[in-house]
């Protein structure tokens, strides 16, 4: 069965809305099917390219695989006017991430703020991706939670209640000036 595009399934959300519901969950499922259908085919299509990315970048190379991934989600919001800020997955430097000691199990939470046709906040799409540190590895798909919070300091906070391990973490700016700082000591 051929998924619905986003238009279609943004009208039939509106059309069989909740006054509860709001728009940023919807947008959150459409997405979170979206990736529970595509993530492993982007993988295994593009497995070459993410094997030389991973062999002359390390990590980037996962990067490369959440452009690959995200990059029909980005046509579809382009062609309806919504937007989300900073891109799909969301800005790097202010994720955070935690996993096994051994690097073998690591999830990175990102976030972007999705804007309106008329530039208004509808709130907040969070990527989170599994990864492995030792070779390139997706251990699980990807998984997307819907936030009404938009502010940084909101969402920080939203991410925190749902997440001891998101509230232990740093930033990853201020994680990689630490780890600057001990390679100088």
């Amino acid at each position: 069965m051929k998924p619905k595009p986003l238009k279609e399934f943004l009208e039939e959300h509106q059309e069989h809305q909740d006054h509860q519901d709001h728009p940023i969950e919807a947008i959150g499922s459409y997405v979170s099917e979206y990736i529970e259908r595509n993530w492993q085919t982007v993988l295994t299509v593009n497995h070459e390219k993410l094997m030389r990315a991973y062999n002359e970048g390390g990590d980037a190379a996962y990067g490369t695989f959440l452009n690959l991934l995200f990059l029909p989600i980005h046509r579809q919001f382009k062609e309806l006017g919504i937007r989300p800020e900073p891109n799909f997955p969301g800005n790097f430097d202010i994720s955070r991430e935690w996993g096994s000691p051994e690097g073998t199990d690591q999830q990175r939470w990102m976030w972007s703020t999705v804007y309106s046709t008329e530039k208004e906040p509808l709130g907040t799409i969070v990527t989170i991706v599994y990864h492995d540190h030792t070779q390139f590895r997706v251990p699980r798909q990807p998984r997307i939670l819907a936030l009404h919070e938009t502010g940084k300091e909101e969402v920080v906070a939203a991410l925190s209640l749902k997440s001891p391990d998101f509230k232990e973490a740093l930033e990853f700016t201020v994680e990689y000036e630490a780890y600057l700082r001990s390679l100088q000591e």
